[in-house]
């Protein structure tokens, strides 16, 4: 893999900001974008706690995902207060996302401001709460919906590697999901790294990002874009989710989400075996594609 930089800016005017990034489908960092919201010094785990303790969250460990996988499906339920506890002081393996804060407490929605100075489009329904304990992975994978993520780091910091989604046969994506069949978990420590070049040697062509997100840190990512992240301390981030502008992306978008993820989960309940056999074959065959031309 050859893996860059993401550039990183303190901040942007809306112009540079479309013509550099948002139509080059660049990655960016920027740094002040949230430290003017109320949200970057009032967000904590006490502050969470004391609003949305008693709700009940899905969380999800480690592990990839297999022939019999739900989509989405948690590992297990816990009180939100309860998964905090966990959490905050130390090594847990857990993480929760796609929480929508907002219906739960939606007096949130006035702790931060949407960066329409930036781009138009926010679905502003669905602001999503993404946390994790230290160690926790959130593996390979692109947004379904195809969405531009503005992605803040409220607590602690994470690692986040990022590949454009024309990389996705050369990182072994599984067709008809979002995911890839590649464990990228400590890719970038030798010693203790899941990735497995020799099996998967497309992965050498593979051309992405990579960088380290901390408190106030507002990533943002291209629609389509491949993103797999590792909780270096416990901490929490909130996503806020711009559809693409041009209708092609939002006609992709909307297959993706409504047609073939049904396609997938239809076919998990009634042939895993066979259909996770049938997408493996597939994805390795793509992979030697790549070689190929490559070669």
């Amino acid at each position: 893999m050859e893996l860059n930089v993401v550039d990183v800016v303190n901040s942007i005017e809306g112009e540079d900001f479309r013509l550099n990034y948002y139509e080059q489908r660049k990655p960016l960092v920027i740094r002040d974008l949230s430290k003017q919201w109320p949200a970057y010094n009032r967000w904590n785990w006490d502050y969470f706690k004391s609003m949305m303790g008693e709700i009940e969250v899905g969380v999800y460990n480690n592990i990839k995902s297999d022939a019999y996988t739900p989509v989405n499906k948690a590992d297990g339920y816990m009180k939100f207060g309860e998964y905090i506890d966990l959490i905050k002081n130390g090594p847990a393996e857990w993480r929760i996302f796609l929480f929508n804060l907002f219906e739960h407490a939606p007096e949130l929605v006035n702790d931060f401001n949407w960066p329409e100075e930036l781009t138009k489009g926010f679905v502003k329904r669905f602001p999503m709460l993404f946390v994790g304990g230290k160690g926790s992975v959130t593996h390979m994978h692109f947004d379904i919906d195809l969405s531009h993520i503005f992605h803040t780091q409220f607590a602690g910091r994470k690692r986040v590697l990022l590949f454009p989604f024309e990389e996705q046969h050369k990182i072994y994506r599984k067709p008809w999901e979002v995911l890839s069949l590649v464990n990228f978990e400590k890719y970038f420590d030798q010693n203790r790294s899941k990735l497995d070049v020799k099996k998967y040697p497309a992965l050498k062509l593979a051309r992405g990002y990579e960088v380290i997100l901390h408190h106030g840190d507002t990533l943002f990512m291209p629609g389509g874009y491949w993103h797999h992240m590792e909780y270096i301390d416990s901490g929490f981030a909130m996503s806020l989710r711009s559809l693409q502008s041009a209708i092609a992306g939002k006609l992709k978008g909307a297959w993706y989400l409504f047609g073939m993820r049904n396609i997938d989960t239809f076919m998990k309940r009634t042939a895993p075996a066979w259909w996770y056999n049938y997408k493996k074959e597939k994805t390795f065959a793509a992979a030697e594609k790549e070689l190929l031309v490559a070669d």
